[in-house]
């Protein structure tokens, strides 16, 4: 069975071998205190740095999703929280942190526009920026340049980005914003239970000055055990380990991007010459490189997706307002070229 289901999605395809190798190395039973664990998390975040073109002052931490990010950034920061979201996760995200905040504020945008600067209302001096940059519901994404437009825009505001089903996969400048968080098991080729943090010296200075220390995954708190490469609690350590091993393997982001980005171009001409079905999404330019989100009449989706299980191929299900009428393909870096062409054999022989 291939996996295109965009999260939980296909793992990388050594993840045996290299579970494998932790329970021989005794990483499975790995004290989270000892000097072995502190390495372990030491190289995993330099490997993060590197891989991913994360500046050299900026933070790494660990979770356990990046539904508990949303929790996390909610109760360790004061001030309003504006959440700017076209899509069901951007979405939840606002209501998690309205929970906690009630005074946040929600702009929902049309999913085939960009987000528009002008549409930007912040009336405090400070606070939380939240865009979901790659929205997992609908495949749609917000750019690098318009990320870069809104930091130019608002330079004393916090900028937060929802990188769940994009970092690892694309090609992010980390230093437009102050905070990006993702889940593994998307673009990273892990099984779900770990999210990674990425924090500017800004956002570890604003948190350790608000001083939010009620939980015990209070960000002050984690910011503070980090600081001798440990976590609040006791983590994921065989995750953090395999994290580490599919980093080792994986060429720089640029390299990894680029060749989603080519086979983005591919799928989306292909599906754009189909009558049957179309992009979610009208704009070129919006369309996410990692998510693809493909538009039909109902009884069309569930026919292609009944019969793509039948020959082995996992596609995912629409989610939230368009659950009916589409279906969702993860075009995330551990899924192979070979399968990604057998996907669009399939797809030819069933759209015409």
């Amino acid at each position: 069975m291939i996996i295109f289901y965009p999260g939980p999605s296909k793992v990388e395809d050594k993840l045996s071998e290299y579970f494998a190798e932790a329970h021989v190395q005794g990483i499975l039973s790995m004290n989270h205190r000892s000097p072995e664990c502190m390495k372990l998390v030491e190289d995993t975040n330099a490997l993060i740095k590197r891989k991913l073109n994360v500046p050299e002052d900026y933070s790494i931490f660990y979770l356990s999703s990046a539904t508990e990010c949303w929790e996390v950034l909610a109760q360790s920061y004061d001030g309003i929280s504006y959440h700017f979201y076209n899509g069901s996760f951007g979405e939840k995200w606002f209501n998690a942190t309205r929970r906690i905040n009630p005074q946040t504020i929600g702009y929902q945008f049309d999913l085939n526009k960009e987000l528009k600067l002008g549409e930007l209302d912040l009336s405090m001096e400070e606070g939380l920026v939240c865009i979901t940059q790659n929205e997992t519901s609908n495949g749609t994404k917000v750019s690098n340049k318009r990320i870069a437009k809104v930091r130019k825009k608002y330079p004393d505001h916090l900028i937060a980005i929802d990188g769940t089903s994009s970092l690892g996969g694309a090609f992010l400048q980390i230093e437009n914003a102050d905070i990006w968080y993702a889940s593994v098991q998307k673009c990273f080729g892990l099984p779900a239970g770990l999210a990674v943090m990425i924090c500017s010296p800004k956002a570890v200075q604003t948190a350790n000055g608000f001083g939010e220390n009620k939980h015990y995954n209070s960000l002050t708190s984690i910011i503070k055990n980090m600081e001798k490469y440990q976590t609040t609690h006791t983590p994921n350590v065989s995750t953090i380990y395999l994290l580490n091993r599919v980093l080792n393997e994986r060429k720089n982001i640029s390299k990894v991007s680029n060749k989603l980005e080519k086979r983005a171009a591919v799928f989306y001409d292909f599906i754009g010459a189909k009558e049957l079905v179309k992009p979610l999404a009208d704009k070129k330019n919006i369309r996410s490189n990692t998510v693809f989100t493909i538009r039909g009449k109902s009884e069309i989706i569930e026919s292609v997706k009944a019969k793509a299980l039948e020959k082995g191929l996992k596609l995912g299900n629409g989610y939230g307002d368009w659950k009916k009428d589409t279906f969702r393909i993860a075009n995330f870096p551990q899924i192979a070229n070979k399968e990604m062409k057998k996907l669009l054999s399939f797809l030819d022989e069933n759209l015409t």
